[in-house]
């Protein structure tokens, strides 16, 4: 950012620009990230709304809207100061957001390589006795067969009422 630039933010732009140091990014953590992330964002559309706004106001004024920009020069610079802020947090929060993820799926890998090595799993007993169902008439069985929701089941219910309403439509038309 240049000096003519750094003059025109108050401080606590300033300040807000300077946590966006690649220096200062790399020492934080995912959820300083996103929380970074937030505030630079508000502030660039707060900017950007605000200088279309003005412009638009202008274009009556002046007759063009390259007059109509020139007008508004203060405040579309402080807007691409914080969308260049804003890009610089977003690829660090994606490379923090991916080694995240590669850390937690090595995580569980290693968990599910020790447990296959460890023997397997316990058995769980059913709860039949002489082929009957004992205690509460089978609900805990009932339970742990009860299917996921899978993006794929829901989309299947919801295709499903879909074509029941089509059919009850087309009847109620007759």
């Amino acid at each position: 950012m240049n000096q003519s630039t750094r003059k025109m933010l108050n401080s606590s732009e300033r300040q807000l620009l300077r946590e966006t140091e690649p220096a200062k990014l790399r020492k934080r953590d995912e959820d300083e990230l996103v929380d970074l992330h937030r505030r630079v964002r508000r502030a660039r559309t707060k900017y950007a709304k605000l200088y279309r706004r003005r412009a638009s106001a202008q274009v009556k004024k002046h007759g063009t809207r390259a007059m109509a920009s020139k007008a508004n020069k203060r405040t579309s610079v402080k807007a691409e100061a914080f969308e260049d802020a804003l890009a610089r947090v977003s690829r660090r929060l994606a490379k923090k957001a991916a080694a995240e993820a590669d850390q937690l799926r090595e995580d569980r890998l290693a968990a599910a390589r020790a447990a296959k090595k460890g023997g397997g799993t316990a058995k769980r007993k059913r709860g039949k006795k002489d082929g009957k169902t004992k205690g509460n008439g089978g609900t805990k069985l009932a339970r742990e067969k009860k299917q996921l929701r899978t993006p794929e089941r829901k989309r299947a219910a919801a295709s499903s009422r879909a074509a029941t309403r089509r059919k009850q439509a087309t009847r109620n038309s007759r």
